[in-house]
């Protein structure tokens, strides 16, 4: 029942929704898809993706014109580094004119192509935000990280861009810095934040790493279970301690026809809890609890806060992902009107159905296909929004009527194991029971 209730709930809100208008708010518009970085973190790392090579053209912008009037935020970057595009800023000067004075233009970069004269030439078009990739500062652990990269780079690029700015007369413009969590790296985000701040940048977006596979599947620190059936788990485990009760055995011992009454306790407490989740209705993977490493959440717990402390102490605008999976789910992309355009004029509707890669967010490796609902060379941008296709793949994502396969215990099914993607156990051919971006864990600049 209290599913159904929070159904009905999300499809009320979904009615008002800036999504199910006839206009875009938000486009994320990929400048190029090739780069001068080989990043470990990068899907065009991993040998499911199919990514070809090619920049975003003059004339597909043109198709863009129509929506542009009506657009909160034009963010041009997608797989590629976007500072690769000779056009990169036609493209701004082109938007500005067009676009509403509240509206801001965008994108991320990993800094090394940001000279003192590109840094002029791109705030002097219109940039009004730029995100910069820093995930370390130790020089052979940023190396390692971004392979052909040099923190000593970032850093010229973030003082060229503050200089910029001052030339430009234009102190409106926010620099801000992009970090993706990994067990590699994590310990060193306080400190980064602090560097960043020190050397102008005013926002911060730290991301959890999206292992493509099972081989990188370790670096991930965001934990794989939900944060209600976290918490559910946290509080029974608190009683069973203060019981002398070690629920970490339940699954040696649950299926053992004679029991000790030691051993029958971890399983009554288990049940007990099992029977509360229900109560709640909320879904426990009782294998994915059991093998959780408490200590490494602990830890990211602290690292996290240490680093909104140093943002507190810094003035830096932060914004940290998850650490634990939201049950609740909210797709931030169709919420906000976002549509996204590949360097070839395809339009998807997320970050997540944008590009074919697998990946090992899950546990298990998966193929995903983007879904695309029409091409600028065509369309316009404007035509495509509409199109009867995309307005109802817009309304059943904000529906949220499909299951959350990160939460359950049969997952991966053929469902969603698949190549091509048809229906889910919900019967509804929406994509999006696998996703991960809507539970909070992965973010960008948006």
């Amino acid at each position: 029942m209290k599913n159904k209730q929070r159904t009905n709930r999300d499809s009320d809100t979904s009615l008002s929704s800036v999504g199910l208008r006839d206009f875009p708010t938000k486009l994320f518009v990929e400048t190029t898809t090739r780069c001068n970085l080989n990043c470990i973190m990068c899907v065009k790392q991993n040998s499911g993706s199919e990514v070809c090579e090619g920049d975003f053209s003059p004339e597909l912008f043109q198709r863009l014109e129509t929506a542009l009037p009506h657009i909160e935020a034009l963010i041009l970057n997608g797989i590629g580094e976007p500072l690769l595009n000779p056009n990169l800023e036609t493209f701004i000067r082109s938007a500005k004119k067009l676009m509403p004075a509240t509206g801001w233009i965008g994108f991320q970069s990993n800094g090394v192509l940001v000279t003192r004269n590109r840094a002029l030439s791109l705030i002097d078009a219109g940039l009004d935000k730029i995100c910069i990739s820093v995930d370390a500062i130790a020089p052979e652990q940023f190396k390692k990280l971004r392979e052909g990269g040099d923190v000593d780079a970032v850093d010229m690029a973030l003082s060229a861009l503050n200089e910029a700015k001052r030339l430009c007369n234009r102190p409106e413009v926010t620099i801000g810095i992009e970090f993706v969590a990994m067990r590699s790296n994590i310990s060193e985000l306080p400190a980064t934040l602090d560097w960043a701040a020190s050397r102008g940048a005013s926002f911060a977006i730290v991301t959890h790493v999206l292992p493509y596979d099972e081989l990188h599947a370790h670096e991930a620190v965001f934990c794989n279970i939900t944060d209600q059936a976290l918490a559910l788990y946290n509080l029974w485990r608190r009683k069973a301690i203060a019981a002398g009760i070690d629920i970490q055995r339940y699954s040696e011992v649950r299926w053992k026809y004679t029991r000790t009454p030691e051993e029958q306790a971890v399983v009554d407490m288990v049940e007990a809890m099992k029977a509360d989740a229900e109560k709640q209705d909320i879904m426990l993977d009782m294998k994915k609890l059991l093998q959780l490493e408490h200590q490494r959440v602990d830890e990211i717990t602290e690292i996290f806060a240490a680093a909104e402390a140093m943002a507190t102490r810094t003035g830096l605008d932060l914004r940290l992902p998850e650490i634990a999976l939201k049950e609740q789910r909210k797709c931030s992309f169709v919420e906000e009107g976002s549509a996204f355009v590949s360097w070839n004029g395809d339009v998807s509707p997320c970050y997540f159905l944008w590009h074919r890669y697998e990946c090992f967010a899950s546990g298990w490796t998966q193929t995903v296909t983007p879904k695309v609902f029409g091409n600028l060379a065509g369309q316009d941008m404007m035509q495509i929004w509409n199109n009867p296709e995309f307005s109802s793949f817009r309304r059943d994502v904000l529906a949220y009527d499909y299951p959350s396969c990160a939460s359950c215990g049969l997952a991966p099914c053929d469902y969603v194991q698949t190549d091509e993607f048809q229906q889910d156990c919900h019967i509804r051919n929406v994509p999006c029971g696998s996703c991960l971006w809507c539970m909070g864990v992965f973010q960008c600049l948006r």
